[in-house]
């Protein structure tokens, strides 16, 4: 896809509230007044977004469940259905038989639902996605929505099915739905109070998350699947992980994505085979189409300094954590918290608002454009080489294993050593 075409697809504003088409083919709009809920990938996050979903003021109630693992599916059922969440909980009415539990179960539990909400490790978005949107469902998916470019393809042409059905789709960038980034933008952007947007940087800087420790009965597809955030196949590296958010920021004030990436990164600290084939660090210098560079840092090494953020710099002055300043650095603005909505509730307040009243909300493209963005970076940091946006798109480097059983052996095997093959930039030239 030509780099001119695709910015004219994405349309990155605020909410992303893209134009579709009339045709309404939920079962939902059929005429029942209750919006029945699927929920893919039942971990700590799809746990969270089942609440927020189930908080909701609509009539919406979760009917299926899937999840790889049963223990998953069995420990958020219990959190779902704790008496200390009564309001929740009779929302709940999941029975035995509608908690499917396999690699293919998201087919099942997809088609009890009019909206379906995917949680799983990012890699298995694009297909779920795909499935949502054949079956004729409104989504939730959370970022990022792919690990590599024929994923981000695959999330693009099921957007384009997603519009033509009149299907509602929001994406887990939630600051696109936090009150302190709107107004910010309704400045930047729209007013122009700092001018016009000439340089940029984003963090995403701390100690790192969790690990998952090997056990002697796993085989490698599950023991991967366990420490997922380890695997580029199914989290895409922590750049895309957690500091698509960021990148995401500055496209979206932008008004468009980088057109080419140079950087640097590597595992410095976070050294040993317990943290799979991903770096500790990533630096990118992304640059626009009219030259414009953002600086882009990301790092997991604790006791380092912790920094999660993005600053842009104008020709009139420069905006920066909620604050506004002109050239000579006073500050001319600042955002005041008026008891604001914890943003990941209001992202389902707004999905289930446009099912309920049919009014347009489309995030699929943002979340294909950030994610397309945060892997090119990785593309440039794995490989050492200037990457553009066309040989990003174009690329065929499929990381997914080639089948889904418990016995499928994924691409990066560890060696004799329990060691994984890790990116060496200047010898890898594909990724």
């Amino acid at each position: 896809m030509k780099r001119r075409s695709f910015i004219q697809k994405t349309a990155l504003i605020s909410g992303s509230a893209l134009a579709v088409a009339p045709n309404i083919s939920s079962a939902f709009y059929a005429g029942s007044d209750k919006i029945k809920i699927a929920l893919i990938g039942c971990g700590g996050r799809g746990t969270g977004a089942a609440f927020q979903a189930l908080s909701v003021k609509e009539n919406v109630e979760l009917v299926a469940m899937a999840d790889a693992f049963s223990d998953r599916i069995d420990s958020c059922y219990s959190s779902l259905t704790n008496d200390k969440n009564p309001a929740i909980k009779a929302r709940v009415k999941v029975p035995k038989e509608n908690m499917f539990v396999g690699f293919d179960g998201y087919k099942k539990a997809i088609a009890f639902a009019d909206v379906v909400l995917l949680t799983t490790p990012p890699g298995f978005r694009p297909i779920h996605f795909e499935e949502a949107v054949r079956q004729s469902k409104h989504v939730f998916m959370e970022k990022p929505v792919a690990t590599d470019a024929p994923g981000i393809r695959r999330v693009l042409d099921a957007a384009e099915e997603s519009k033509k059905k009149n299907l509602k789709v929001v994406v887990g960038l939630q600051r696109h739905y936090q009150k302190s980034y709107l107004e910010t933008y309704d400045r930047v952007v729209t007013q122009k109070q700092i001018g016009d947007i000439v340089s940029a940087r984003c963090y995403w800087n701390n100690d790192g998350v969790w690990v998952k420790k090997r056990e002697s009965q796993m085989t490698e597809m599950e023991y991967q699947m366990r420490n997922w955030y380890y695997f580029v196949w199914l989290c895409g590296d922590h750049i895309c992980e957690q500091h698509i958010h960021n990148i995401d920021v500055i496209n979206w004030f932008k008004g468009s994505h980088p057109v080419e990436a140079i950087g640097m990164g590597g595992r410095e600290i976070r050294k040993g085979k317990e943290f799979g084939e991903i770096f500790d660090h990533h630096y990118v210098e992304f640059q626009y189409g009219d030259g414009m560079i953002l600086n882009s840092q990301c790092r997991h090494q604790p006791g380092t300094v912790s920094n999660v953020s993005e600053h842009l710099v104008g020709t009139k002055g420069r905006a920066t954590e909620g604050k506004i300043f002109d050239l000579s650095g006073n500050q001319i603005w600042r955002y005041r918290d008026k008891d604001d909505k914890n943003p990941y509730q209001v992202e389902h307040d707004v999905l289930f608002d446009c099912i309920n009243n049919n009014k347009p909300v489309n995030d699929a493209e943002l979340g294909a454009t950030a994610t397309m963005t945060a892997i090119m970076g990785r593309m440039a940091t794995y490989s050492g080489q200037k990457i553009t946006w066309e040989q990003a798109m174009a690329s065929n480097v499929n990381l997914a294993p080639d089948s889904f059983t418990w016995d499928t052996l994924p691409k990066n095997l560890p060696d004799s050593n329990g060691e994984y093959y890790i990116p060496k930039p200047g010898k890898d030239k594909g990724i």
